[in-house]
Parts: C-alpha cells; sequence; structure tokens
C-alpha cells in the first residue's frame, strides 16, 4: 500500500490534469504510433512496433502509478493549520546563521517540490530538520555539504 501524501490544493488539481491528459491525448498518441507500426508489414521484425508497444506499456505503467497517487492523496485545509510552529505546507522564512542569507520555503509533497519556486519536499533534510520547529529557534541540520545553522524567522500559510 502507498504512502499517504498531503497536496495543496494547487497540487491536487495539477494531478488530477496531468492523469486525465495521460489517459486521453497520451494513450490516443500511443495508439496512433501503434497503428502506424502495424501498417508496415511483418510485425515479427517491426522494431518500431516494438518500441511503439513497449512506450504503451510504460505509458499504462506510468498511468497505474499516477492512480494510485491520487487515491492516497489527501488535500490539506491550509486555513485551519497551526502556524506557531512548521508543518506541512507551511512558508518558512529561515536565516543562514553563519553566513547571513535568508530564504523562504513551503514545505509540500515529494511530488509537487520545486526548489525554484521556493517548493521543497517535506522529505529532505531541511524540511525534516525544520518540522515542529518555532519561530526563533536556531536548529542544526545535517545536509549533504555538511552541518548548516539556520533561524527560523518567520511561519505563514
Amino acid at each position: 500500500m502507498a504512502e499517504v501524501a498531503y497536496y495543496t490544493k494547487e497540487g491536487l488539481e495539477n494531478l488530477k490534469k496531468e492523469l486525465h491528459e495521460l489517459k486521453t491525448t497520451g494513450r490516443t498518441n500511443i495508439s496512433k504510433a501503434i497503428a502506424e507500426a502495424r501498417d508496415k508489414g511483418d510485425l515479427s521484425e517491426n522494431a518500431e512496433y516494438d518500441a511503439a508497444k513497449e512506450a504503451q506499456g510504460l505509458h499504462e505503467a506510468k498511468i497505474a502509478k499516477m492512480g494510485e497517487m491520487l487515491a492516497n492523496a489527501r488535500l490539506l485545509d491550509e486555513s485551519k493549520l497551526d502556524t506557531s510552529k512548521v508543518l506541512a505546507l507551511s512558508i518558512v522564512k529561515i536565516r543562514n546563521v553563519k553566513n547571513g542569507g535568508v530564504m523562504s520555503y513551503q514545505l509540500v509533497s515529494e511530488n509537487e517540490a520545486d526548489l525554484k519556486s521556493g517548493k521543497i519536499s517535506v522529505a529532505s533534510p531541511i524540511a525534516k530538520g525544520l518540522l515542529g520547529k518555532k519561530v526563533g529557534e536556531t536548529i542544526e541540520i545535517t545536509v549533504p555539504a555538511g552541518k548548516m545553522e539556520f533561524e527560523i524567522m518567520e511561519i505563514s500559510r
């Protein structure tokens, strides 16, 4: 059984859209590729047909995996979450004690993580170190580059 994952409303909608796209347009495109390859003659020696069938298998496996993810997805109501400590979906402003650099991250599920938009997975070392902490606390987190010390400046939703 897969693990339950918590999503923002936006993240859950994106997951549903992607799954719908795979089931509709994706399947149609794969069917066309198989039909084109089948029209090229003897299937026993048709590498294009074999490749299209393999692509179909991978595509169906991806649909099954995403369907399972969706079945185990839970929507968090951000308005009811406590902002006194860091939880999933919290937006945390932290300061690197060593160099004074200030960063802001939102802690999201692994599937929604996108560092460019400031979203980090709750399973990442930094997020694990932040979970349950409060504003003003200084914490030491072990990351791949070594130990880093951060001060929690602000927690919001």
